[in-house]
């Protein structure tokens, strides 16, 4: 079991992993070598995952996720399988812990009288010294 928040862990037979030529500089080592990691996780069929979590992370996924509902995370950043792995698991967990992250209601609020006075004096004050600048005399 992965442990990804207090109330979230993903079982490792959620997690699918196949190995594929990396693109990129490496010389003959990515002519010869499947170092890149494609990690998949089905996230509509994950039992781990809460409703809410769940709708945050196929947001939060974006062009990642298919059709299906599965992500898809390509690693490809370092030369080695084994760190492309830890690679791909990492930015996993953390989308997850992005998405189990509920969002604060906002309440909307109104400025209050004394708030919307001091405003209005601050503009009158500011347009007093405006007008004190062109030289015309002040209108009372």
């Amino acid at each position: 079991m992965i442990r990804v928040t207090a109330n979230i862990s993903i079982d490792e037979r959620q997690i699918e992993e196949s190995f594929v030529r990396a693109s990129g500089p490496g010389g003959q080592n990515v002519n010869k070598l499947a170092t890149a990691v494609q990690l998949r996780f089905d996230v509509r069929g994950s039992p781990a995952l809460p409703a809410g979590a769940r709708q945050r992370l196929e947001r939060l996924a974006g062009t990642r996720l298919t059709r299906d509902g599965v992500l898809v995370i390509i690693a490809q950043r370092h030369r080695t399988q084994g760190r492309n792995r830890q690679d791909a698991l990492e930015r996993l967990i953390d989308l997850i812990r992005r998405a189990a992250i509920e969002p604060h209601v906002r309440r909307p609020t109104k400025p209050s009288r004394a708030s919307r006075e001091r405003r209005v004096e601050a503009k009158k004050h500011r347009a007093d010294l405006k007008r004190l600048r062109h030289g015309k005399p002040p209108v009372d």
